[in-house]
């Protein structure tokens, strides 16, 4: 018997046993329960992370607008006075 008549008859005999299994009567409503209150978690979890976001980007914008990273700062020290 080759690999593929084995298969056949495997398919065969999976038909031929007749129709799938019970299903309980509630399964639909609890995966329904289920899958809302992922999709809920999913999405509260989403907003979390776009307002944490957000507060970041807030936060070095008012940091960059008080420190001015990008300007030279004051020197320290006076230059030496060379010609008094």
């Amino acid at each position: 018997m080759s690999q593929q008549e084995r298969r056949e008859a495997a398919v065969r005999q999976l038909l031929d046993a007749g129709g799938p299994a019970p299903v309980p009567p509630d399964l639909h409503a609890d995966a329904v329960r289920r899958g809302t209150g992922m999709l809920r978690r999913r999405t509260v979890l989403r907003r979390a992370c776009w307002l944490l976001l957000l507060a970041a980007v807030l936060a070095f914008t008012v940091w960059a607008a008080d420190a001015r990273p990008w300007t030279e700062p004051p020197s320290r020290t006076t230059p030496p006075l060379t010609r008094w």
